[in-house]
């Protein structure tokens, strides 16, 4: 018997709680049961002592509170401080959080062995309180134990369709199998569930948010987010744990953000998760990116350019040497873009070099090289390295810093064709946005051939298009005639099961290109203003985003409402 059980049975004999027989008789009776009932549980199934009057006693002599957890109500975001794992293995729970200080319920204030790991494992101070072990274990029942059950629950919600597609998932890379235990089970098959839906709803991000009260799960299908039902907030901190093992990432570290990757083979397809951690006010918010490997789009007429577009990005694409910019807000295409014109391009004739961060997607025949930064193979120090490998051909994920930008420009002048990304909001203000970073104006008026700004705008659902009349909120935003309006019928889904009922399936690309001219070049040269480029642009047969976007809104690709949302209105 520890030195605890034997303390408590002297202080019970102290306090007249119990005699010396009756002790015996304990003793006995915890010998009969084999190990099942310890001398201070027999002496309770014997009726001698009441659980209550033990819990008063142990408070009483350690100087600590007793807390009915009957009549406590213990806040959800208290009950995921501590795993299922760690209450089951020491009957506790925890009760309260103040700042950096955690109380929890114990049975028996005297094993300091308990708080003292707690406190370790914990990494924060731990204070306790005094409840009874009956009262502890009912809590633990209902918030822990019962763990597989609300998961299996909330799983018997989905569709039967969805269960069965739980079976897609193969293998999850970056996983050890030996490391799967029964109990975690229901939460590998839940999260499962959840990645198989985003992928069966052409999701490309799932987002997984701790708000106050709930716990919240959306896809983003098409570029818009769409919320989904979600699991119970207290699974939360297990679901996080899962992704973040799943995604090798330490799942002890809470307060910093992480990044990290999933590798998994749905339906005979690779897909890769690009997974991203952040701590927020109630808990660690995860953003899944879904790159099907399968699914993109190295076609470039099937990207949405009309002929009058193509023709120029050919015409771009046969130059033998300058920078050609493809600008625009993340998730907007770029790199799918990017990877299009490469592939087109990629003859035997012809060395490809590629520097990425990520990268996305594996290319054949063209040489692909993942930037590290933690190393110090930053862009600027992996252009440096390619260019003793002789390209042709260059491309650099995105120009971030001076240093990056002079290289591709000077790689642009010395007969590399080099093709990279900006974040501006139009073509002509990445002209602007490199004299910003430092490089001079006359040469980036002599290493850049060409600039291509692009959005992604959602298309709508063939199944359920219909002809559309514009309302006057969209006429006047758009600024559309009375004459226009008479020559154009536009469309716009209805919604129906095939697009969910949102009226969109898909999306489409819709462009603003430009390439350089000698009065650009001249404007460039003199350091003129993106307003003033933007105007040479235009007399020179640059296109907008917002006319090329309405011009498919007329074609019935797209809808007068996303014209709007996606791009901004043209400078006079």
């Amino acid at each position: 018997m520890s030195k605890n059980k034997q303390y408590i049975l002297e202080l019970l004999q102290e306090f007249g709680m119990v005699s010396e027989e009756q002790i015996k008789e304990a003793r006995k009776k915890s010998a009969d049961s084999q190990g099942k009932l310890d001398v201070i549980e027999a002496l309770k199934s014997l009726g001698y002592v009441q659980d209550s009057e033990l819990t008063a006693m142990l408070a009483q002599q350690y100087g600590l509170e007793v807390l009915d957890l009957q009549s406590y109500q213990i806040p959800s975001e208290v009950i995921e401080t501590l795993t299922q794992e760690i209450v089951q293995q020491y009957r506790v729970v925890p009760v309260m959080k103040h700042d950096d200080v955690l109380t929890i319920a114990i049975s028996d204030p005297a094993d300091m062995e308990t708080i003292d790991s707690l406190r370790y494992l914990l990494g924060c101070d731990v204070d306790a309180v005094v409840s009874s072990q009956e009262q502890i274990d009912k809590i633990i029942g209902q918030h822990y134990s019962s763990l597989s059950d609300s998961v299996e629950s909330f799983i018997d919600e989905l569709s039967t369709e969805q269960q069965l597609e739980g079976q897609l998932l193969a293998g999850i890379a970056g996983t050890a199998a030996a490391a799967e235990v029964e109990d975690d089970a229901p939460i590998i098959k839940l999260v499962s569930l959840i990645i198989i839906e985003a992928y069966k709803m052409r999701a490309s991000d799932i987002h997984m948010e701790p708000l106050e009260k709930r716990y919240r799960i959306r896809y983003r299908v098409d570029g818009a987010l769409r919320e989904v039902e979600a699991p119970p907030k207290y699974l939360q901190a297990n679901l996080t744990s899962r992704l973040k093992i799943m995604s090798r990432l330490d799942i002890s570290e809470k307060r910093i953000p992480q990044d990290g990757r999933i590798q998994l083979k749905m339906a005979e397809k690779d897909i890769d998760l690009r997974v991203s951690t952040i701590p927020t006010t109630h808990g660690e918010s995860i953003v899944m990116r879904i790159l099907d490997k399968s699914s993109i789009q190295l076609d470039i007429p099937k990207l949405g350019f009309y002929a009058d577009d193509l023709e120029i990005v050919n015409s771009i694409l046969a130059m033998p040497d300058g920078i050609f910019l493809v600008t625009g807000p993340t998730g907007s295409g770029k790199t799918t873009s990017l990877y299009a014109f490469l592939n087109t391009i990629n003859t035997q004739n012809r060395k490809i070099i590629t520097v990425e961060d990520p990268v996305e997607y594996q290319l054949a025949g063209i040489n692909q090289v993942q930037m590290d930064k933690q190393i110090g193979f930053t862009f600027a120090a992996a252009l440096r390295s390619m260019l003793r490998q002789a390209p042709n051909i260059i491309m650099v994920g995105e120009i971030r810093d001076y240093e990056t930008a002079e290289i591709a420009i000077n790689a642009a002048l010395t007969g590399h064709l080099v093709f990279s990304t900006l974040h501006t909001n139009d073509a002509p203000g990445a002209i602007t946005r490199l004299i910003d970073m430092g490089v001079k104006p006359f040469l980036v008026a002599s290493g850049v051939r060409a600039v291509m700004a692009q959005r992604l705008l959602r298309r709508i659902c063939k199944s359920c298009s219909a002809p559309y009349t514009p309302i006057p909120s969209e006429v006047r935003l758009l600024g559309l005639s009375e004459e226009y309006l008479k020559t154009r019928q536009f469309c716009k889904g209805t919604g129906c099961e095939v697009c969910g009922g949102t009226g969109y399936k898909g999306r489409i690309g819709v462009y603003e290109i430009f390439k350089m001219s000698p009065e650009i070049c001249n404007l460039v040269f003199n350091n003129e203003s993106t307003g003033v480029i933007r105007e040479a642009a235009r007399r020179g047969g640059m296109r907008s985003l917002r006319d090329d976007a309405l011009r498919k809104a007329e074609a019935g690709t797209t809808t007068l409402d996303e014209v709007i949302k996606s791009t901004m209105v043209d400078e006079d």
